[in-house]
């Protein structure tokens, strides 16, 4: 059986279909209920940040999908292994490798998991194509986006090419001590994913952009300060590593990763 936490996520979510389409045995495990779980695929209410209450939710699971999240990485995996798990795929993030002080929590899971004994692989992660879904009002209201840095472009990367690969590392032979940078086919710019999810609508999406203090202003009502920082480089000074095209999707699955185009076409209902 796979336990994936985070199941009603835009990873975990998709990870969960993935392998109830493939026919695997999937336990979702996440804090609340979940709406729309594929047919027979069982759900355990549990919490990364209580990390007793993850033995019963990772009890008879051989492998594992999850998220950095708690304080406690050495608790989460001394439970995963107490259920039985023998595999471990760690959604972590690119950050890890181009700013190590701003991203100290999931380098402290990367390090907890690389100890543990168990077997591991690590997908990094930049900029997902889903943090799109922060303008989803805006657009809704006004067809506006507002954001900063409008010209500077980073390889996002679709949620679902992250499930896929995740399905992938937890299924079959191959990536164990595996490392992966998963990124989208090219760079693309904020004020390009807007005019995309106005293609997408079949109307024009106008484009604001924020000074970096108007950014930050807004980014720390939800996101620490120190996350805050390193994400406002990264959007407005990209480190070479971070704006490069990463072979690993492909690499994996065989396919070049999704364009942005194509995330905004199945996600236009969230933003009608």
């Amino acid at each position: 059986m796979i336990a994936v936490t985070g199941a009603t996520g835009n990873i975990g979510r998709e990870v969960v279909r993935i392998l109830a389409e493939s026919g695997a045995r999937v336990r979702a495990i996440s804090r609340g209920e979940p709406a729309d779980l594929p047919a027979g695929i069982g759900h355990t209410r549990a919490d990364l940040s209580d990390a007793q209450s993850l033995r019963p939710a990772f009890d008879g699971a051989e492998a594992l999908f999850l998220l950095v999240a708690g304080d406690d990485p050495q608790g989460i995996l001394d439970a995963a292994k107490a259920g039985g798990v023998q595999r471990v795929v760690l959604i972590s993030s690119l950050g890890v490798a181009t700013r190590p002080d701003a991203y100290r929590h999931p380098v402290s899971f990367e390090a907890v998991l690389r100890g543990s004994g168990l077997e591991w692989t690590v997908l990094r992660c930049g900029g997902l194509n889903s943090n799109a879904l922060a303008w989803a009002e805006s657009i809704r209201t006004e067809r506006l986006v507002a954001a900063p840095f409008a010209d500077t472009g980073l390889p996002t990367v679709d949620p679902a090419d992250i499930a896929e690969v995740a399905a992938a590392a937890l299924t079959r032979p191959g990536h164990a001590e595996a490392v992966y940078e998963l990124t989208g086919p090219v760079p693309t710019t904020p004020r390009e994913r807007a005019a995309a999810l106005g293609t997408a609508l079949g109307e024009a999406v106008r484009f604001l952009e924020q000074t970096p203090e108007q950014a930050r202003a807004q980014m720390l009502t939800f996101m620490p300060e120190p996350v805050v920082e390193g994400t406002l480089s990264i959007l407005g000074d990209p480190l070479p590593a971070e704006h490069r095209v990463s072979p690993d999707v492909e690499r994996v699955l065989g396919r070049a990763p999704r364009p942005f185009a194509d995330w905004a076409t199945r996600n236009a209902h969230a933003f009608r």
